[in-house]
């Protein structure tokens, strides 16, 4: 797998579409295939929901991408259950239904907001990861998608001013640089595997995992969903 160190100056606007359509393709069909006990499994990354409430969220998040609705407070932990609630009698089947279609269709609603929703693809991707990790699926943060996700976190973090970083990944061929230098502080750098800088910026859990360094910036400073 390979990236550019410095991904794109501009801002790709069809980039957060390739992703959740490549997601679209490895994970619904997974979900497919499970049976429906697999959905009421605990997810470690988010704390007294099921699989099948991350999916519900996830599916009403795109929904609401698609259909425009953000009215006050939405994406809040109040709005999240409320969303969720809604589809507490919704088979499972439809749920996925659901989700098949947000993926399927947000990309263009992305792509024309100028960079505003850009984030929530990236989250749709972790929270994929998030189920993957709980059905027991190797490699839950990486796959065929982590060249987009690499790209999409180097462009965000750098219009966010996140704190710079520059990483040196196992399976990348070239440094990649994110975040935005503020002539304050050196970058902080990373060495190790592609999938664990993503776990990081993810705010996901890295204990047992082994094989990393991070010097010159703190775990919590890399957290994009923090706050």
């Amino acid at each position: 797998m390979t990236t550019p160190a410095d991904v794109h100056a501009v801002r790709d606007p069809e980039l957060p579409g390739r992703l959740l359509t490549i997601e679209r393709d490895e994970l619904v069909p997974l979900l497919r295939s499970r049976p429906d006990t697999d959905f009421a499994l605990p997810v470690a990354a988010c704390p007294g929901w099921t699989v099948r409430d991350v999916l519900a969220h996830c599916s009403a998040a795109l929904t609401r991408t698609v259909e425009n609705r953000f009215e006050d407070g939405v994406f809040s932990p109040e709005s999240n259950d409320r969303d969720i609630a809604e589809r507490a009698d919704w088979p499972h089947s439809r749920v996925v239904d659901e989700l098949e279609r947000g993926l399927t269709d947000a990309g263009e609603v992305i792509a024309r907001a100028g960079g505003a929703l850009d984030g929530l693809a990236l989250g749709e991707w972790v929270h994929a990861g998030d189920v993957r990790a709980a059905l027991g699926e190797p490699g839950a943060y990486a796959g065929r998608a982590l060249p987009e996700v690499l790209a999409l976190l180097s462009t965000l973090t750098r219009e966010r001013g996140h704190v710079a970083l520059h990483a040196d990944l196992d399976d990348v061929d070239e440094p990649l640089k994110l975040g935005a230098a503020s002539g304050e502080r050196p970058p902080g750098r990373f060495i190790g595997d592609a999938a664990t800088l993503v776990r990081l910026y993810a705010g996901r859990c890295t204990d047992g995992v082994d094989g990393y360094e991070l010097a010159g910036v703190e775990a919590a400073e890399l957290n994009l969903f923090s706050g």
